[in-house]
């Protein structure tokens, strides 16, 4: 396996969770938990350890995809790179 700092649980996932803090500008290299490499995108904020990275563009109203399946809907335009919390994705759990 190489140097990873994200991970995703599927392929067709738009979002990995990063596995150290992301300082705005570096590099976000995601695997699987299996060790697939599943891209590279650069930060275009901080992203603090735990929590999301979006690997390609989600356009508000999209559907969010995580673990293989939707866990929300962004709120707003999300650029590859950017930082994926509860700022710009309303919810499923508990709608």
């Amino acid at each position: 396996m190489g140097k990873h700092n994200a991970l995703i649980h599927e392929a067709i996932d738009d979002v990995a969770v990063v596995i150290v803090d992301i300082s705005n500008g570096g590099e976000v290299s995601a695997v699987t938990l299996d060790g697939d490499p599943q891209g590279t995108v650069t930060a275009v904020q901080d992203i603090p350890l735990g929590h999301k990275i979006a690997m390609k563009d989600i356009p508000a109203g999209k559907e969010l995809i995580k673990y293989g399946r939707a866990i929300g809907k962004a709120t707003t335009d999300i650029a590859k790179g950017q930082h994926v919390h509860t700022h710009n994705v309303k919810s499923q759990r508990w709608a």
